[in-house]
């Protein structure tokens, strides 16, 4: 589904990425893990064509997504900071964002109600709480059908029964055959809901694989022990 080959990265003196080379699963529930300023978006914003790599490519279904546009229409993406107009309604954002998908059909009615949003559709984005904005921002992202559901840090700010309900959406959407990505700095919920972890340190990979075999590759029993014992080993 997606290939990364030799990617690098740099943003004036920083070097964001330093040839990354990844094969992503498909069908499959992939986080990709790292400390701030690792890399993780950047590698996420490549993905998508936001970001242009100095060097490397970036392949989707077999093909080079370079000067393309079109697969983006297969992925449906949750970025880690939203920004809509303030004066829109949460109801007229709806509406734009299925006229921009050129789409009539979608989800958001079944999604309203498990996000419990239907108070809010008639106020302005700018009279929501931070956590009913990132509710608003899961149903734009799970509303329609995509076979790849690009998720940066979408934990926040959810109580813990909008926590349950995104896991829900996460199961349904896996069970579907997606190909999941997800950052995330939540490490329960990262063991919860990932088949694999890619970890990213300073640039490169550090660790592609299952949760367990970083366990054992670290000789701890917990995850987040785990984690924490690459990063002061390092």
């Amino acid at each position: 589904m997606i290939k990364i080959e030799k990617l690098h990265k740099k943003f004036g003196q920083n070097q964001v990425l330093k040839g990354i080379d990844l094969d992503i699963d498909p069908a499959s529930v992939c986080a990709i893990l790292g400390p701030n300023g690792s890399g993780k978006t950047t590698l996420t914003k490549c993905i998508l064509g936001m970001v242009f790599p100095d060097s490397g490519q970036v392949y989707f279904n077999g093909k080079s997504i370079y000067k393309q546009w079109e697969y983006r229409q297969e992925i449906d993406y949750l970025p880690q900071i939203a920004n809509f107009p303030n004066n829109l309604t949460v109801q007229e954002l709806i509406t734009m964002i299925k006229d921009l998908r050129n789409t009539t059909t979608s989800k958001e009615k079944e999604l309203i109600e498990v996000f419990r949003l239907t108070p809010f559709l008639y106020k302005k984005l700018s009279n929501l709480s931070g956590g009913t904005k990132q509710k608003v921002n899961l149903l734009l992202t799970f509303m329609f059908d995509s076979p790849v559901l690009i998720l940066d840090e979408p934990t926040t700010g959810l109580d813990p029964a909008a926590l349950i309900v995104l896991k829900q959406l996460i199961t349904l959407e896996k069970a579907k055959g997606k190909t999941i990505l997800v950052t995330s700095h939540i490490m329960s919920f990262v063991e919860e809901i990932a088949e694999e972890i890619i970890f990213i340190l300073e640039g490169k990979i550090y660790f592609k694989g299952t949760i367990s075999a970083l366990k054992t590759s670290t000789n701890q029993t917990n995850f987040e022990q785990a984690i924490a014992s690459i990063l002061t080993n390092h």
